[in-house]
Formats: structure tokens, C-alpha cells, sequence
């Protein structure tokens, strides 16, 4: 092989080593996105700005889902805690994300900037204690008041992606643990 094939060669690998780095993360988001808006987790397509906690009957058999859940349903699948997703799009304003009291109980919920496969923030047993809160989440370039008793979370991109967990002690455990996930709520600033 001559000096200028393997002088070819290696670019197009090099080129091709950064593309798949870069852009893979990215690609995969955008498909899990796209999974979560349009099709959902077998009860329909989870629209921007709401979110979604896995059913008791997916979280008690992941194995054997019901007819008609998504795949993606299954992906990560842990057996301790409970999951809550959403996808935010906070280019119409900013949102507050309102948390239970969890008495104790572990939970977070974390903030992942979908460019970059990176979280930003968490709120949680570990960061934020198990109290009942709200937190206000803004993009990039939002001003106002913070209202009176409302902890900021400031997000450097208006889409968010946001994957809530609640700890489950156990089966007997699992309705209580389910109704404190279905608490955790997004609305508009108001």
C-alpha cells in the first residue's frame, strides 16, 4: 500500500471516529425522543411538557408486558424504582415541576441535556431532601422573577429531557410508591 492510501485511509477513519462519537449519542436520543412522543409506553404518546409514570402492571412484570407497550418501555429496566419521563420544551416558557412529600423515601429526578447526553441538574432525596417542593426550570436567555419559595433550575437548552425514579421497597409497597411518582407534576409558570 502506497504512503498516500494509508494517509486516505486514516483521515477517512479518523473522520469517521468523530462522526460516530459525536453524532451517535445524539442520533439515540432523538430515536428514544421520537419513541417517547409518538408512541409512548403502551398508553399513548406522552406529549411535550407532561409526564408519564410507568404503570404498576409494567414495573410488578417488565418481562411480560401487556400487548401493545413499546419497547422502549423495557429499556433500563430496574427493579427498584419506579420511572417517570418526560420530554420538556421550555421555548413557550418556563415550567415548575411540583414533588410530593416522600417522607423519607429515595427518589430523584434528573435534568439531561439531550445535545449533549449530559445531566445538568437533579432534584432529590440526595440533593434536595424528601420534602414537598417546586422547582422552577428555565432555558437559556429566560428572565422574571423567581416566585417566593420556588428553588431555580436554570437549563442550558430549551429541550430537556427528564427521568424521574421512586424508590419501591417491595411488592406490598409498590401502590404507595406508585401514587407518590404520579404526584410528581409539571405546569406553566403561573
Amino acid at each position: 500500500m502506497r504512503l498516500e492510501h494509508l494517509l486516505i485511509f486514516g483521515t477517512v477513519m479518523a473522520a469517521t471516529w468523530v462522526a460516530a462519537t459525536y453524532f451517535w449519542p445524539r442520533m439515540l436520543l432523538s430515536v428514544f425522543k421520537r419513541a417517547i412522543l409518538v408512541k409512548g409506553f403502551g398508553d399513548g404518546p406522552v406529549p411535550v411538557n407532561t409526564l408519564y409514570t410507568q404503570s404498576e402492571a409494567l414495573f410488578a412484570d417488565p418481562l411480560d408486558m401487556p400487548a401493545g407497550t413499546s419497547k422502549v418501555a423495557a429499556a433500563g429496566v430496574n427493579r427498584d424504582t419506579l420511572l417517570t419521563l418526560g420530554w420538556l420544551d421550555l421555548s413557550k416558557g418556563p415550567l415548575v415541576l411540583h414533588v410530593p412529600d416522600m417522607g423519607g423515601r429515595y427518589y430523584s429526578v434528573q435534568f439531561t441535556n439531550p445535545h449533549t447526553n449530559t445531566n445538568f441538574a437533579y432534584v432529590g432525596k440526595r440533593t434536595t431532601g424528601t420534602g414537598a417542593g417546586d422547582f422552577l426550570i428555565t432555558g437559556p436567555g429566560s428572565s422574571g422573577a423567581i416566585p417566593e419559595g420556588v428553588r431555580h433550575i436554570s437549563s442550558p437548552t430549551r429541550s430537556v429531557l427528564l427521568i424521574g425514579r421512586v424508590l419501591v421497597y417491595n411488592d406490598a409497597d409498590l401502590p404507595t410508591a406508585h401514587g407518590l411518582a404520579s404526584q410528581l407534576r409539571l405546569s406553566p409558570l403561573r
